[in-house]
């Protein structure tokens, strides 16, 4: 049998994910703008505090508005398939923004911040401010999300980059000014989002817009029957994935010393985030690739995966670290040590994200993205399990528990994807061989 040449070279690769990794990490770094900013204040470790947890609510509501970007790229062709797509996000929109506002001014919100996040009065007043005024980063997100689906489906991803690009400006802006003010508090922290997520809306709009122009009607036609069953099942697994976060700091309430705790978890839990922001894409190499030459592919997964666990060994045992807390981060002596020690017990999540997120792409490719919930699932009932035994066994380890059940977490969700993928590809293969008998 004739060998076929794969035309597929690392260039190409190369060439298809650095874009995405780029936009991905540009992304990350304005929350490391904000943490930055925030952690120059005089009571760091009360306005960190307080911004994480309303942080961390938000991402729960936004998750909603942020699948719009994957919904729009496969589902809209043309005007006519854009607009009732945009019907479902106004629906949809209005939906989140009352509930946020019930959180935000409502009895129901400040007994979640109490009584699932042990905040006192003067922390409930703060939170809830601050997730008020986050809340409308929601509208821009979604709006940027449906228009950059768009761009995304007619190749044009360096356009994602140039908006982060100008979103970090500006948000580097608002940045200085507020600490040039001495104003720096919880609510500074939200102004600054909110800004930098309305410039790359404003970009996105633009540019998605300008391609519908010109894109010519395909004849097709877009119902709400087959946006729901594309859109909902996303919506599930992201909102799972989201959840981890907050259930953490629920956790870590319980812990000895909870503003250090929650503070310097969040501190870490951003930098080990921005590590791996480059590596968010893997799933799309699978998607794209794996057939054509599947060989390349996994050699090319091997070489990345290396990367962001490197970069956090680099930032926590030289003394780089101490530099990037200091300067970049701004942290105070109190805050940098911990958030170090914290970050350390990441490595096993940094070293593991990249393949749970590389063996989705397989589920994916076989159109079979309910089962991408069973391992977050399984992730979070084993972050839950952990953390219960480690904030009662061990009190004094603050925010390390948060890690290591982090950590944990991420290797069982990837035994659990690995499973997935082998029962298919086995199942696979019985078929086939049935078939042929």
């Amino acid at each position: 049998m004739k060998k076929v040449c794969s035309s597929l070279t690392y260039k190409a690769l190369a060439a298809f994910f650095i874009p995405l990794g780029l936009s991905s990490s540009l992304t990350s770094l304005t929350h490391i703008i904000i943490n930055g900013t925030l952690s120059r204040a005089d009571n760091a470790a009360f306005i960190v505090a307080c911004y994480a947890v309303a942080f961390s609510m938000f991402g729960i509501v936004e998750k909603p508005m942020i699948v719009f970007r994957q919904t729009s790229s496969a589902l809209v062709r043309d005007k006519k398939t854009f607009q009732p797509l945009f019907i479902v996000f106004i629906y949809v929109t209005a939906v989140m923004m009352a509930f946020s506002m019930i959180i935000s001014f409502t009895p129901l919100g400040r007994w979640m911040f109490i009584h699932l996040f042990n905040a006192d009065d003067d922390m409930v007043r703060t939170i809830s401010l601050t997730f008020f005024v986050i809340t409308f980063v929601i509208i821009f997100s979604g709006i940027r999300g449906i228009y950059q689906g768009v761009i995304i489906r007619h190749l044009e991803t360096k356009w994602l980059t140039a908006g982060v690009i100008v979103r970090v400006g500006a948000m580097f802006l608002i940045a200085w000014w507020f600490v040039a003010a001495g104003n720096i508090t919880s609510m500074a922290g939200a102004v600054i989002f909110l800004t930098g997520m309305f410039v790359e809306c404003v970009i996105s709009v633009w540019k998605g817009h300008a391609i519908l122009k010109h894109t010519p009607e395909s004849g097709e036609a877009l119902y709400k029957k087959e946006i729901m069953p594309f859109y909902l099942p996303m919506v599930v697994y992201f909102l799972f994935q989201t959840m981890l976060q907050p259930l953490v700091y629920i956790f870590l309430a319980q812990t000895r010393d909870m503003e250090l705790s929650i503070a310097s978890f969040a501190l870490a839990f951003t930098i080990s985030q921005f590590m791996l922001s480059f590596f968010m894409y893997t799933h799309q190499i699978v998607l794209q690739f794996y057939q054509r030459d599947h060989s390349k592919v996994w050699t090319f997964m091997i070489f990345l995966s290396v990367i962001p666990a490197l970069l956090l060994l680099v930032v926590t045992l030289t003394p780089a670290g101490g530099w990037f807390m200091n300067v970049l981060m701004g942290a105070d002596p109190g805050l940098a040590g911990p958030t170090l020690i914290v970050l350390q017990f990441f490595i096993v999540k940094v070293l593991v994200f990249p393949w749970v997120d590389f063996f989705n792409g397989f589920i994916m490719l076989e159109r079979r993205t309910q089962r991408m919930m069973v391992s977050q699932t399984v992730n979070i009932i084993i972050v839950c399990i952990v953390l219960a035994f480690l904030v009662n066994a061990f009190p004094a380890w603050n925010g390390i528990s948060g890690a290591v059940a982090a950590s944990i977490g991420e290797m069982a969700g990837l035994i659990t994807v690995i499973c997935l993928v082998y029962v298919r590809k086995s199942s696979g293969s019985k078929e086939k061989m049935s078939s042929g008998m």
